[in-house]
């Protein structure tokens, strides 16, 4: 039976990973497959056949309208899998967590008064 060696090699171990920042692992997570893997939310929120959207519908500054257009586009729409209160509320939150930290406090205030006056309209108080 060999026996191993006290003495340490000079080359670096197999087993150990190169130490990268929290910064590189964050980019190499978030890139695509090559294939626009990367942008599928936003195609999701242009394309999504489960609602017709209002053009432009979550850059208005009024939390009422925001509801109403949602709510009118859930009740109308024939392709959803769901009623249309949780169809409506889930594409907003989808939009809000999409835009993660680019979405500016003021933005994500308004939106977030928007899934409040959704409950309302809907009747959930």
């Amino acid at each position: 039976m060999a026996q191993k060696s006290a003495r340490k090699s000079s080359r670096p171990s197999s087993r150990s990973k190169p130490s990268r920042s929290k910064s590189s692992r964050r980019k190499s997570a978030r890139r695509g497959s090559g294939r626009g893997g990367r942008r599928w939310s936003a195609r999701v929120t242009r394309e999504s056949d489960a609602l017709d959207l209002q053009h432009r519908v979550f850059t208005g500054r009024d939390p009422k309208k925001i509801a109403a257009s949602l709510k009118r586009s859930a009740e109308r729409s024939r392709r959803r899998k769901s009623n249309p209160y949780r169809s409506a509320l889930s594409t907003l939150t989808f939009y809000i967590n999409r835009a993660g930290r680019n979405l500016p406090a003021s933005r994500r205030k308004t939106l977030q008064r928007a899934k409040g006056e959704l409950r309302k309209q809907f009747g959930r108080d």
